[in-house]
């Protein structure tokens, strides 16, 4: 496991997660809405995504999490492992 896709519903703690496999793996994480909004909430323009996405998947090892379709597919062909995180356990309300 040393490319790790994490992608599922939004505020299912895909980051949250991305940070402890992190720790874990001693893999570094890479959290896409981190790298594709700009200041003032402005979306990174698809092809500047992709040009993101590319660089990111082309080292040895990583961990994005993200669920941006514009570039699902080249992390999906570069991933080794895919989680799904479709809720997060709250401790205690």
């Amino acid at each position: 496991m040393k490319r790790v896709l994490l992608i599922g519903s939004g505020g299912a703690g895909k980051s949250t997660l991305a940070r402890k496999m992190s720790k874990q793996l001693n893999i570094t994480a890479f959290h896409l809405d981190k790298l594709l909004w700009k200041p003032n909430w402005q979306m990174t323009p698809k092809p500047e995504q992709a040009i993101i996405v590319n660089n990111l998947v082309r080292q040895d090892s990583w961990i994005i999490d993200g669920n941006y379709n514009g570039t699902l597919d080249i992390r999906v062909a570069a991933a080794d492992t895919i989680v799904f995180s479709i809720c997060m356990y709250l401790s205690s309300f």
